[in-house]
């Protein structure tokens, strides 16, 4: 099976410090990989890169077969690679179906003046446009939240938003950041049926950085582990728990919290 994603040799340098150096992931459709390690290891920089937030100093990306140098962040986004964050980014005074309806301004065509005289294709594009909202609200259980403003939820909610706002870019590979991050163990239960019910509803690849790791080795089919902007560790859930390099770097840490 071809990979979705194909990430080879990719480093950047931020002046004289190698931030990321020879980064080499392939993820096929439907996977779900999870991305590990200390804090400033280099996770949320591989994000940002394969967003095209950051140009790499070196290495190459490429998505369903298609390079993604020079591409711009919303041509990403549009090309099928979507992203939530480490903390909460919501319009947070705007509703709930606002935020999802944001998403799909790639599939709106009407123009501003057709927007300011409220055209047929106008109406007929912002009807579509509910309805889809509301749709990708149900799968998550949402629905009857539609008009409430987003920043008014609770904190499990607001994570489920912000990925009902990502799916709704249609990607090919969902980009997590901390997903789990302030989670309470019901609510953290709760995101790991969420991901799953992701991954088959939308068929979609997804990587997540996490630092529980009870999340992680529930969920994850492959894990790549980063220390200080390099790959030290990369296999299944139990090659990753019993490898002693990566106890020393990180698990060891998490075990003495």
């Amino acid at each position: 099976m071809a990979a979705v994603l194909d990430v080879s040799n990719l480093g950047i340098n931020f002046g004289g410090l190698q931030a990321l150096d020879d980064f080499n992931i392939q993820v096929n459709n439907r996977e779900i990989v999870g991305l590990i390690g200390p804090n400033g290891a280099g996770k949320t920089t591989v994000f940002n890169l394969l967003t095209n937030v950051y140009r790499p100093t070196k290495g190459g990306i490429k998505l369903t077969g298609a390079d993604t140098a020079g591409k711009t962040t919303h041509t990403i986004t549009r090309s099928g690679i979507a992203r939530t964050f480490q903390n909460i980014r919501l319009f947070k005074s705007l509703s709930v179906i606002d935020n999802v309806k944001i998403a799909l301004h790639n599939s709106m065509s009407y123009t501003a003046l057709q927007a300011c005289l409220r055209t047929l294709t106008y109406w007929r594009e912002e009807a579509a446009a509910n309805e889809t909202s509301r749709e990708l609200l149900s799968v998550f259980d949402m629905e009857e939240l539609a008009d409430a403003p987003a920043g008014s939820l609770p904190y499990g909610a607001q994570r489920r938003l912000e990925i009902v706002r990502a799916l709704a870019t249609n990607p090919k590979v969902l980009l997590l950041d901390e997903p789990a991050a302030g989670m309470n163990p019901s609510e953290t239960a709760d995101l790991m049926r969420t991901i799953y019910d992701v991954r088959d509803k939308f068929d979609v690849a997804i990587i997540l950085i996490e630092h529980d790791m009870s999340l992680v080795m529930g969920i994850c089919e492959r894990i790549l582990v980063l220390n200080y902007g390099l790959i030290i560790a990369h296999g299944t859930p139990e090659e990753i728990r019993s490898n002693p390099l990566v106890v020393e770097a990180y698990l060891g840490q998490q075990r003495g919290e």
